[in-house]
């Protein structure tokens, strides 16, 4: 929602000071500049990508629409869910889990949170890293490294797209400069057909300098690194996992690996402790 005000914004002002300026919408309008611009921008993004990380870069625009898509609420069910399930490996044994991390859709803890099931990756390194335990033999320390290995292998992943949306976002003032001289040469070709229409081409030519630029600054840069902002705080969902479970694996009791999990969530999305504590009655009442 706020993309899009600030796309309003970006737009709204550049457009209104033109105005007031007393200049004319209809000489922005250059249809030959947008083409060579934006044509040339998507055919670099397609050599520099592979069509994966293209499709994930469209989703990773979309996701900027909505927000990220864990917060405040995500993360007290992940902290309830975390509960429950080191509660059952107390009570149970962690034999007793092997059904749930198999197939977590099916589990009856598991399934009670759809917010932690929607997140692929996340219950992927929860339930592949209580196989883990499950196996047995495994030190903290081992289990801390092979923790941070997929960790940083994930993020390494998904920080692929910001990265291409960015190298795109640089390469538009060139390819404005690349217009504008294009715009030239048909100015060269028309000197002899008078001023007004040289004036015309040499606007045109001017407006493929303007659009790359604003493309650049005031458009797909921003995108970019919203996108980058949202990586970064999912990513945390992810680490608040590792610190509960790591926590956990070292034999502390649930409510303290709980707080453990609770302290590495970003103090923005953060619950309080009250709020958790709150959560965790919530949970030993069903």
């Amino acid at each position: 929602m706020f993309v899009i005000i600030g796309i309003v914004i970006v737009f709204g002002a550049l457009l209104l000071g033109y105005i007031l300026a007393g200049g004319n919408i209809g000489a922005l309008l250059q249809i030959s500049e947008f083409i060579i611009i934006g044509g040339a921008a998507l055919g670099s993004l397609i050599i520099a990508n592979s069509m994966t990380t293209i499709k994930k870069i469209i989703a990773g625009i979309m996701q900027t629409l909505k927000g990220p898509k864990v917060n405040k609420q995500a993360y007290i069910e992940l902290l309830q869910l975390l509960y429950e399930v080191f509660q059952f490996a107390k009570r149970e044994g962690l034999i007793a889990l092997e059904s749930h991390v198999e197939n977590p859709e099916s589990s009856s803890i598991l399934s009670k949170y759809p917010s932690f099931l929607e997140n692929h990756h996340g219950v992927e390194f929860l339930c592949d890293t209580l196989k883990v335990v499950l196996s047995g033999g495994v030190p903290a320390h081992d289990l801390e490294e092979l923790m941070d290995i997929d960790m940083e292998a994930h993020h390494t992943e998904e920080a692929i797209p910001p990265a291409a949306l960015s190298t795109m976002a640089d390469a538009f003032p060139g390819l404005g400069i690349v217009a504008a001289v294009l715009g030239v040469v048909v100015t060269m070709q028309s000197i002899s057909a008078g001023a007004e229409t040289v004036g015309h081409h040499v606007a045109a030519a001017l407006v493929g300098t303007f659009l790359g630029v604003l493309l650049s600054y005031g458009l797909v840069g921003p995108i970019a690194r919203n996108m980058d902002n949202i990586v970064q705080k999912e990513s945390r969902y992810i680490a608040a996992i590792k610190a509960a479970l790591l926590s956990f694996a070292k034999g502390a009791p649930a409510s303290v690996a709980i707080e453990y999990g609770r302290r590495a969530i970003d103090p923005e999305n953060r619950p309080s402790f009250k709020d958790t504590e709150d959560a965790i009655k919530q949970t030993k009442g069903r």
